[in-house]
This record gives structure tokens, C-alpha cells and sequence, in this order.
């Protein structure tokens, strides 16, 4: 199956409340019981082998674990290991797919993580993937380079986090999940989960504090 790689969400933080669970958009049942899966018309296609099923699955789900896997991994080159190996697993699943109390993509994003957990214990290589292969000569815009700069120092306080802090903050803030869904990926339980949220945060900040301009 070939994968056109995408360019992952480089968007900030979201807005979300970090107080939200398992029980978003699409809730229908009880704890324990089936959701109403978002993705379940698609998963059903996908298992039928229906090739507009596999674009949309790429579409849908290859920009946010790319994302998910260049923020744990800090490595370009394997977050597209990662990303596409998830995928491929997924189009092999998908024709026994059940239904059940997780939806499809908190399934995802487990295989997602333990392919980044897989590469974390393995030693590693600095690598130069994520930089750009050429530098443009060309005048750029100062809120442009204000932009990458303050990018570029939230992603390396975001690296510099404790393995366990950095999952949970992107998870919760860049991933958008919930914090009992969250918590069940990290096997950990709420407030487990929220203390290695604030740890993280409390950490970022003190990394950014420059960033957050003078107080008046």
C-alpha cells in the first residue's frame, strides 16, 4: 500500500478543557459499553477493501501521528516509521475491527505509542531529518522568524521533559484527548495523569518564561 507522507499539525497548544474524558462528541452509552466511533463507517470500508477508505484513513489519521511521534520521538525520519507503520497495521485490523468501549483511534494511537515506546529503548542516533535541506537566501518577514523561533524553543522545552511528562502533555494538549482516554493509553490512572500534567506544565513554563512577554 503506498503512503503520501503529509506534513504534521505544527499548531500549538490546544484550548481544550483538560478536565474533559472518554465521553466527547458522539457518547451514547455508559462506561464500559460501546461509544458511537466516529470512525466506524470508515473502518467498515477499510475492512471491505475499499480504496477510497484507505485515502481517507491517510487523510484523517497520518497528519496526527505524525505529529504524536516527532513530539515523543524528536526525530522527523522515525515519526514517518512510526506513522506509517500504524497505518498499515490499521488496514490489517480493520477487517476483524470490533466495536467496543475504545474507539478506533484511541486504538490508533496505542500502536502509535508503543512503536515510539519500541524506538525509545533502542539507542539512538542524532539525526539532521528535521532541519531543512537548504536555507533560503531570501528575506524573510521578522514576525515569520519570531514565529519559527518561538516554535523551535517550545519544541526543544517540550524534548527536554521527562519521557513520561512529555507523553502526557502531548497526549492532553496537542493530540486533543481527553484526560480518562489519555490515561488508559498510559496505563496510568487520573490523577497520576494529572500530576505528570502539572509536573510538565510547571516545567514548560519555567523553560518559556521568556516568552510570555513583560508583566504589566
Amino acid at each position: 500500500m503506498t503512503m503520501m507522507v503529509l506534513s504534521p499539525n505544527n499548531s500549538g497548544l490546544s484550548n481544550r478543557d483538560p478536565a474533559n474524558d472518554l465521553r466527547g462528541p458522539g457518547w451514547t452509552g455508559k462506561l464500559g459499553q460501546a461509544v458511537l466511533d466516529p470512525d466506524a463507517d470508515m473502518v467498515a470500508r477499510l475492512g471491505r477493501g475499499d480504496p477510497a477508505a484507505i485515502e481517507t484513513l491517510m487523510n484523517r489519521k497520518l497528519p496526527r501521528l505524525l505529529a504524536l511521534a516527532r513530539r515523543l520521538l524528536g526525530d522527523a525520519a522515525e515519526a514517518e516509521d512510526v506513522a506509517q507503520e500504524a497505518l498499515v497495521r490499521a488496514w490489517k485490523q480493520a477487517p476483524s475491527w470490533t466495536p467496543g468501549p475504545a474507539r478506533f483511534d484511541t486504538w490508533l494511537h496505542k500502536v502509535a505509542l508503543n512503536l515510539c515506546y519500541d524506538r525509545l529503548r533502542r539507542p539512538r542516533l542524532v539525526s539532521d531529518a528535521g532541519l531543512p535541506e537548504t536555507i533560503d537566501p531570501g528575506p524573510a518577514p521578522d514576525a515569520g522568524l519570531l514565529a519559527q523561533d518561538r516554535q523551535a524553543r517550545v519544541e526543544a522545552a517540550l524534548q527536554a521533559l521527562p519521557p513520561r511528562q512529555r507523553e502526557a502533555i502531548v497526549l492532553c494538549y496537542y493530540q486533543d484527548l481527553g484526560n480518562q482516554t489519555a490515561a488508559d493509553l498510559m496505563k496510568v490512572s487520573i490523577e497520576a495523569l494529572e500530576s505528570l500534567l502539572s509536573r510538565g506544565r510547571r516545567a514548560l513554563r519555567a523553560s518559556l518564561i521568556d516568552l510570555s512577554g513583560p508583566k504589566p
